[in-house]
């Protein structure tokens, strides 16, 4: 061990009549510890609930929507489908109908977005029918109509778990929806209304879609909504979801004059720049935990220096450098800030990690779009915490450092 690291480490350890400088000196390592936990925790959250929401997101919706730009629907939708299916970069699509209705059920009623879709294709696209929390989806995979060639009195639904709740029905039982889309009657135009049954209940975790999407088949919905053989939209997956945009300008050329698109990174920048700004600002606020701990670190160090005065002109009177003392003071505030982030990394990721694995903080989801509070520590995060806490604790130790090189031997041992 050098010379000035092994005084520096005695220092450390305070005698019985340097407690004062001993408790200090505690607690500038508990506030380290405590600055990079917080540090560590906060870019975990912050970084879980973006990949969160966007792995969310993307499982909910596809990469790439095609519509009309006049938002009259798009006909002729199944040899566009099949011909935009096959570009490269495509790995799905799916046409699909939106219209917003109000789903009844005896006196709860709740507005909804209903889509008609193909499930087969639909799944290729989204992951919402995958994760049914009650009922089956199969029925919507069946003919519409039935053998006689009557519609079926109740054609199938599947709709989200909040909206589920909203109106307190579960699978099997028999809704009202009505659609704003009327029909012309001699008393002027009268809302149109069928009768659905709710076949299977999805909870995707992600609010706006549990609280109101509704899922019928594409048949069905053209009927309700008096729009035969059209759909409002044709949806895509692409195979690289970072590169959305310039794949949705190939599609909407391919598709010819009249077609517009949106993918998802347009759809949500406001809600990722929002992450984003952030996490930049959490991490400058609680980074002011590790300020304080290096102002503790320079109190210590001050004391200590105060208190070892007439050591460290003993020992420059003995031939130790200038320099020596100064990196004696260096290094046992180095000590501190190492073994504070030392501690604080073990216990930010291990609070980290068990938040992650066990999800104990749960969220109101109508608030925050989750139902739980996710965690996504990173190495990186790690490495940048632990550079910022080492970089100010270092800068605090250069006044005491530079005040004890400084000490005369001949005017401290004056009267000893």
């Amino acid at each position: 061990m050098r010379f000035e690291l092994f005084i520096a480490a005695r220092y450390l350890r305070a005698k019985r009549r340097q407690a004062v400088v001993g408790i200090i000196t505690a607690i500038s390592v508990a506030g380290v510890a405590v600055g990079v936990a917080s540090l560590i925790l906060a870019l975990a959250i912050t970084n879980g609930t973006r990949h969160d929401l966007q792995d969310r997101l993307l499982a909910s919706t596809a990469h790439v929507d095609l519509m009309r730009t006049m938002n009259d629907g798009i006909r002729n939708w199944r040899p566009l489908t099949e011909r935009l299916r096959r570009l490269p970069h495509v790995t799905a699509a799916a046409p699909g109908l939106y219209e917003p209705v109000l789903i009844s059920h005896g006196a709860q009623a709740g507005g909804a977005m209903l889509k008609g879709i193909i499930p087969s294709e639909e799944r290729t696209v989204s992951d919402l029918l995958s994760n049914l929390a009650e009922g089956s989806a199969a029925p919507l995979s069946a003919q519409a109509n039935a053998e006689d060639g009557t519609s079926e009195p109740t054609p199938p639904l599947v709709i989200g778990y909040d909206l589920a709740n909203t109106l307190g029905v579960k699978a099997g039982d028999t809704v009202m929806v009505t659609s704003p889309q009327g029909e012309l009657t001699p008393y002027g135009l009268v809302p149109k209304y069928q009768r659905f049954q709710v076949t299977g209940i999805f909870h995707s975790g992600f609010y706006q879609y549990d609280s109101g999407y509704g899922f019928i088949r594409l048949t069905d919905a053209q009927k309700l909504f008096s729009e035969p053989d059209l759909v409002s939209v044709i949806s895509f997956k692409v195979d690289d979801l970072y590169h959305a945009d310039r794949i949705g300008r190939e599609i909407e050329q391919a598709a010819g004059a009249g077609f517009s698109t949106t993918n998802w990174m347009e759809q949500n920048r406001e809600l990722f720049r929002a992450l984003k700004e952030e996490q930049v600002v959490t991490f400058i606020v609680i980074g002011l935990i590790v300020c304080v701990a290096a102002l503790n670190i320079l109190i210590a160090l001050t004391m200590m220096v105060m208190e070892k005065t007439k050591d460290i002109a003993v020992l420059l009177s003995m031939g130790v450098q200038p320099g020596q003392v100064r990196r004696i003071f260096l290094l046992q505030g180095f000590l501190i800030s190492v073994i504070g982030t030392a501690i604080g990394l073990v216990v930010g990721y291990t609070l980290a990690w068990a938040g992650h694995h066990y999800r104990f903080i749960h969220l109101a989801a109508d608030v925050y779009s989750l139902d739980y509070l996710p965690f996504a520590p990173r190495l990186i995060h790690g490495v940048i915490v632990t550079a910022v806490s080492l970089g100010v604790s270092l800068l605090a130790t250069l006044y005491p450092s530079s005040s004890a090189a400084k000490v005369l031997p001949a005017e401290a041992l004056r009267y000893e």
